[in-house]
């Protein structure tokens, strides 16, 4: 079979039948890597030797009759994951060198499932970026376009997903990190619901690989397809089994419709933080009649949606003061208190107090309420991931001093993040699908929201929608 671009099910299907062997499969996407990568830079630890031997012990088991889930793919796991006897550097020159001893437990389940990890995908610096470039590996490029970034922090694993390089990845999120690289890339990603996923081992280097609950961060699956975003996440949902005592799965309430007509959606193009570009807009609005097409309820306004700006706000003061809790801040000046800007927000966040943090949680669980009330009248919120498609590769080495061009305006960089902050402060799931491309030919994405615990409400609509609206479709360069 022609392997490239397949999706892990067609693979899957074609292992159980014979037509193709684990071996086959692994040695073609080692060699498409060595052919097409240098460019891409997608895969910045390979594992070539351990996934041979992975993928001859998947036929092997095959042949004993085994059939577990992902037996047999080749795959591809974010740097940021403990993956035994492979350096995990967070992209930060300090760290260059160290090696974790133990897999991660995302990287225990994919083995457990019978996956072949091919190696890692790059990473930005401390994992704190909308592109991926860091000083050990260099810069990965947009598959689309050289130019242009694969977005971050999970860009190399969906540079490598749209590279035809493996089935599947995995990544992490907490500023859009899944969703704005396949935004971006024209691939498909879910947020997990905040806590659905175990992520011990997806921790900084050196730091113990404890299983903590993280405040707004989840680890979940990439892919070329919705239906493969469904396999991957049943190997990935679950709580770990330190702190639960055996290994487990979590069972899901099926999704809440299975045809477009009883799908009751919310459609938004509009933030009041900052303008949504002309391509995503479209892109959205392509969503939104072929949800209408299809016999969806499709609204565009509605009383229950929770204030816009006070979610941005929030989000920012709960991400900023989260990531820079460990960094000296005895030199900032905090913004003077009139200043509302998001820039300004951040600014202040930097320097939070656990009183400061105590509040902002008080307005994250009113907000939380506030999506229940909504998810009450409404099944999904079709909305945008990023204001722009994938955009110049920009490496300022201060990044508050960059801005992001929409339409022909300069906005600060970091506000480009509200869109993502929507689900990810309330700790919501969220599906990226492709959703056409602009007149460029970039990939434009938009994110599918869904209620607290029902990941599979979102995944279903996902899959409704990829015929109608074409799904993936591999770069010309990539071919």
């Amino acid at each position: 079979m022609e392997s490239t671009f397949a999706s892990a099910e067609e693979i899957l299907a074609a292992l159980r039948t014979g037509a193709v062997t684990s071996v086959e499969l692994t040695d073609a996407a080692i060699a498409r890597i060595e052919r097409a990568d240098e460019v891409v830079n997608a895969i910045c630890v390979p594992d070539f030797d351990r996934a041979r031997a992975a993928a001859h012990r998947a036929d092997q088991a095959r042949a004993r009759g085994e059939n577990r889930p992902l037996l047999g793919v080749p795959v591809t796991v974010k740097e940021s994951y403990d993956i035994a006897g492979l350096p995990t550097t967070w992209g930060m020159p300090a760290h260059r060198d160290f090696v974790p001893v133990q897999d991660a437990v995302q990287v225990s389940r994919l083995k457990d499932a019978g996956a072949v990890v091919l190696g890692k995908t790059n990473v930005p610096l401390g994992l704190q970026d909308i592109q991926t470039f860091n000083e050990i590996y260099g810069t990965t490029t947009n598959p689309w376009d050289r130019g242009r970034t694969p977005g971050g922090s999970s860009g190399g694993s969906a540079a490598a997903l749209a590279s035809g390089f493996g089935a599947l990845s995995i990544g992490s999120d907490i500023g859009g990190s899944l969703r704005t690289p396949a935004h971006f890339c024209g691939v498909y990603a879910h947020k997990p619901t905040l806590g659905l996923a175990a992520s011990r081992g997806m921790v900084p280097p050196t730091e113990p690989a404890l299983p903590v609950d993280l405040d707004l961060a989840v680890v979940g699956p990439m892919a070329r397809t919705a239906g493969d975003l469904t396999l991957l996440l049943d190997v990935m949902a679950g709580p770990d089994p330190l702190t639960h005592g055996v290994a487990h799965r979590v069972s899901l309430p099926p999704a809440r419709h299975d045809r477009l007509d009883g799908f009751r959606v919310l459609v938004l193009d509009d933030h009041p933080c900052l303008p949504t570009g002309a391509a995503v807009r479209a892109g959205v609005n392509r969503v939104a009649a072929e949800l209408a097409d299809g016999g969806a309820r499709v609204e565009r306004h509605s009383t229950l949606l929770p204030d816009l700006t006070e979610a941005a706000t929030l989000y920012m003061r709960l991400l900023i003061s989260g990531s820079t809790a460990r960094f000296p801040t005895e030199s900032l000046k905090r913004p003077d208190d009139a200043d509302r800007s998001l820039d300004a927000v951040r600014l202040r966040a930097m320097t939070a107090t656990h009183h400061d943090w105590l509040e902002a949680n008080r307005g994250r669980e009113a907000h939380r309420h506030a999506w229940r009330r909504l998810f009450a009248e409404f099944d999904v919120v079709v909305c945008p991931i990023t204001p722009t498609p994938a955009f110049p590769h920009d490496h300022n080495p201060n990044p508050m001093a960059r801005h992001i061009d929409i339409d022909g305006v300069g906005y600060p960089y970091f506000d480009q993040l509200v869109w993502a902050g929507l689900a990810t402060m309330p700790g919501l799931p969220a599906t990226a699908i492709p959703a056409g491309r602009s007149p460029e030919g970039l990939p434009v994405g938009v994110q599918l929201i869904g209620p607290m615990y029902e990941d599979r409400t979102p995944l279903r609509l996902a899959e409704l929608l990829e015929p109608r609206i074409g799904g993936f479709r591999a770069p010309k360069q990539a071919g």
